[in-house]
């Protein structure tokens, strides 16, 4: 029975030279932070662009066209949809976790800040029942004198 199942698994998909070229250029560019991931969803354009190393990428997913630029040349192919599929899965889990991280990062200042905020309403409100105690005394102790 469980010959059946090892028969329909799908085989891993193994891409030609230069789509692995590709690929792993892309990958490397999605590891640099100082690359920039853009995305027009509508228009099934991505673009990934890093200035220090003058490199661009655009996928136009609608055309399965990858444009490779840098300083000297530019060229843009046609690929497997499949394989462009794959290059946009970890275009797009890069840009998700980008924005988890800013995210995060938001998040922790907003508690931080509210925290701060916390802790001084708690101080103020402790100042100021201290000042109410200090003038009920005050006042107590001025009514026995008369």
């Amino acid at each position: 029975m469980f010959f059946t199942f090892k028969f329909f698994k799908k085989k891993p998909r193994v891409y030609t030279k230069i789509e692995s070229h590709i690929y792993g250029i892309i990958i490397e560019l999605l590891k640099v932070p100082s690359t920039d991931i853009n995305v027009d969803e509508l228009g099934g354009k991505y673009y990934l662009s890093n200035d220090e190393q003058h490199f661009k990428v655009t996928i136009l997913s609608n055309d399965n066209v990858i444009r490779l630029t840098n300083t000297h040349d530019s060229v843009a192919e046609k690929y497997d949809k499949i394989f462009v599929e794959d290059v946009l899965r970890a275009v797009k889990e890069e840009k998700h976790r980008r924005m988890e991280v800013v995210y995060d990062s938001i998040t922790n200042s907003i508690e931080k800040m509210a925290e701060r905020l916390h802790n001084r309403l708690i101080e103020s409100n402790e100042q100021e029942s201290k000042a109410v105690r200090r003038l009920e005394t005050k006042h107590i102790r001025g009514k026995r004198a008369n």
